[in-house]
């Protein structure tokens, strides 16, 4: 059975918590870790098998470990994805906009090799990146226009670097139009997507962002042409209640991701 520890204990990590503790997921659940103690607390509460609360994220890839999952931030993976590597252990990431950052994605590639772990992305809440991962040598152009609500959009950075104010916005506006490096910049937790979907293209993505009171739920259309021919794909995902900002499929993603990574038999796509 594999052994997992799990850094962020917000929505994301909450539901791949259950998932170990109900059974969906065949592991144990060893670690966890939240920048909030009482984020930690209480989601240790809600499990039957209690893993231990550790207070170092650099203590969730120690033995008997075998994968440590980020659920938390950005800034979680460029603190602790190396050291979970340096310990050869494998590493699920949600935060993918990190790899954005070529020098993170590098060092973290490079040490793959020289310590024969593992890094795993999920699809979280875009759809076809295993079609979009089988085309990439033959990708011209791949592009991703996100839609939220702006109560979903609430806290990016974008909003202090243009000196706007997410509640002010009224009517559909785009608030983005460039680069999936810049975008997961601005927008870091919610422009995961098109760092997912760029690494699957392997090629940045050009990222529209766009905030529509009107919205009642996140939309992603990821379009791509190339040798191949074309592909458009659009997801329209429930935002989560107690996190707008997350789609309850990101959430299914990690689930079913670690699923594949902890059974056995037949497995469809990535």
């Amino acid at each position: 059975m594999k052994r997992v520890a799990l850094l962020g204990c917000g929505y994301i990590g909450t539901q791949l918590a259950l998932a170990i503790d109900s059974g969906r997921v065949p592991a144990r659940l060893e670690r966890v870790y939240d920048a909030s103690a009482e984020a930690a607390r209480t989601l240790v509460s809600k499990l039957n098998s209690k893993p231990q609360i550790t207070e170092n994220p650099h203590l969730l890839s120690y033995p008997p470990v075998d994968i440590v999952v980020e659920a938390a931030s950005q800034g979680a993976v460029r603190e602790v994805a190396l050291s979970v590597l340096q310990n050869r252990r494998d590493l699920m990431v949600m935060s993918v906009g990190a790899f954005m950052d070529e020098a993170i994605r590098e060092v973290l590639e490079e040490a793959c090799g020289d310590y024969q772990s593992r890094i795993y992305l999920p699809s979280g809440a875009a759809g076809g990146l295993d079609a979009i991962s089988a085309a990439r040598h033959e990708i011209e152009r791949v592009s991703i226009t996100t839609t939220k609500n702006p109560a979903s959009l609430r806290g990016a950075p974008h909003f202090e670097t243009e000196g706007m104010d997410a509640d002010s916005i009224t009517e559909r506006t785009i608030l983005y139009r460039g680069g999936a490096a810049e975008a997961v910049r601005r927008f870091p937790a919610n422009a995961n997507v098109a760092g997912a979907v760029s690494m699957a293209a392997g090629r940045e993505a050009e990222v529209v962002v766009v905030a529509d009171p009107d919205a009642e739920s996140n939309t992603h259309t990821i379009r791509v042409r190339g040798g191949f021919g074309s592909m458009e794909f659009t997801t329209s995902n429930v935002p989560e209640p107690s996190n707008p900002r997350t789609s309850r499929l990101a959430a299914l993603s990690a689930v079913r991701t670690l699923y594949n990574y902890c059974a056995g038999g037949v497995k469809t796509g990535t």
